[in-house]
């Protein structure tokens, strides 16, 4: 008898497959995204490591072959930080949701993207707090109806390629669960990328935020996605927000090059210690 392989069998843990995302939850085909990323760059999964928090996207980390660290709630991004400190050879992803990377996350966010931290963060942004309830998040658009706002949203919503542009990150792009291509190449270029990189993937909770806005099934998303998509890369970020079931701007919008905070930091010792310095990192680990 002859077994094959899944193709993503050397990416993801599948002893814990079946995953725990609803039917039509974007999340999936973010991470199948990421996991082609990986396939495409050829990055020896040994130096690959994810770090996540809590919430539905949070759960990313248990599902990918790589080393994982599936942090407290909105920490992510610090645990990144000393994880690319203590090992800058390795390449280090943040994988999260909206609610986790800034809500109680998002002074972390911020100042990381300030320093230009080199990681790559992705958020799936699906409007709304999905594992806990449904309670109104820091993306739900003005007008739609959570939890705790059964009457509609009064709270005007992040931009998060804004926010992340406005804070320092050196590439910026935001894409829908329906750009399967156009996102895996994202993430590849953001992988290859030095300093900050951010991608939000715009997924809609299907099973509480659809529901409740009566939006229709993951089927009807798509197409809504499909309809109302404006590819607009090199598109200034500040007009890249997002409404009620309005036109969604995508594309990559930021890719630039600067000095990371780790390039800063060994310029700064080298200055200050001179040859007593000694560099660390490097394909051996720290020194």
């Amino acid at each position: 008898m002859i077994t094959k392989e899944h193709p993503m069998t050397p990416l993801l843990r599948m002893d814990r497959i079946p995953h725990i995302w609803c039917p039509t939850c974007g999340i999936g085909t973010a991470v199948s995204c990421f996991a082609a990323a990986l396939k495409q760059n050829e990055i020896p999964l040994e130096k690959v490591a994810i770090v996540s928090g809590i919430g539905c996207t949070g759960r990313v980390a248990g599902y990918m072959k790589v080393d994982s660290f599936h942090t407290t709630h909105g920490r992510a991004i610090p645990f990144a930080t000393g994880l690319k400190l203590a090992r800058p050879e390795m390449k280090i992803v943040v994988f999260s949701g909206d609610g986790d990377l800034f809500a109680i996350g998002g002074n972390h966010f911020i100042h990381a993207a300030r320093r230009n931290m080199d990681l790559t963060v992705i958020c799936v942004n699906n409007f709304i707090y999905g594992m806990t309830g449904g309670q109104l998040a820091p993306t739900t658009p003005l007008s739609a109806k959570s939890t705790t706002s059964p009457y509609g949203n009064y709270e005007h919503p992040f931009n998060l390629p804004h926010l992340a542009a406005s804070c320092g990150a050196t590439y910026v792009a935001r894409w829908t669960a329906l750009h399967i291509r156009r996102l895996t190449n994202s993430m590849s270029e953001a992988l290859n990328k030095k300093g900050f990189s951010f991608i939000e993937v715009i997924a809609p909770c299907s099973t509480v935020y659809a529901r409740r806005n009566r939006l229709g099934s993951g089927l009807d998303l798509m197409k809504f996605y499909h309809d109302n998509c404006e590819i607009k890369n090199g598109a200034n970020p500040e007009e890249a927000d997002i409404g009620f079931q309005s036109k969604i701007i995508v594309g990559k919008f930021v890719d630039k090059e600067k000095p990371s905070f780790i390039d800063n930091m060994h310029v700064g010792l080298k200055r200050a210690l001179g040859d007593k310095y000694i560099p660390y990192g490097g394909d051996d680990g720290a020194k």
